[in-house]
């Protein structure tokens, strides 16, 4: 499937560059690309479960209002520690274990953290990610663990 897909995408690609439709420039730039793809198919896709892929961009849509969610939440609390004269603003840096298996897990979370106002994820590793946040609770509802629970589910943990 992924050889399929390099050669469509490979042969559109060289429909836009080229601008030519003629019926022998049409032949060459199939050949060129199924050649190509025969020899680089790994490289752009990889192997590929496409059943797999789309229940995790499903997961991943049913992941976002719960995000936006949080975003909102965490504008509204900011503002407040911003105004409120009383509230704690103590930055610090926290980690917590990666339990991550695959890249696209720890770039959701990552991304998701750093989304989410008042906290910035600072590196990702195996090991860990470390996050700097803009309070104590905040790191500690961080370190609970909901929104690492929500995205091992998109990766099917």
């Amino acid at each position: 499937m992924s050889f399929i897909l390099t050669a469509v995408i490979m042969f559109i690609f060289w429909l836009l560059l080229s601008g030519k439709t003629t019926l022998f420039f049409l032949v060459s730039g199939a050949v060129a690309s199924l050649l190509v793809a025969y020899m680089s198919h790994d490289l752009l896709i990889g192997k590929t479960d496409i059943r797999m892929g789309f229940i995790r961009i499903l997961r991943f849509i049913k992941y976002l209002p719960w995000l936006l969610w949080q975003v909102v939440l965490s504008n509204i609390d900011l503002v407040y520690r911003t105004l409120h004269p009383k509230m704690p603003i103590s930055p610090g840096i926290v980690s917590f274990k990666n339990e991550f298996k695959t890249e696209m897990g720890m770039v959701i979370l990552a991304n998701s953290i750093t989304l989410t106002p008042g906290t910035v994820t600072i590196e990702v590793n195996e090991k860990e990610f470390i996050v700097h946040a803009i309070a104590h609770d905040v790191a500690d509802s961080l370190i609970s663990g909901e929104m690492q629970e929500r995205v091992k589910k998109i990766e099917g943990i």
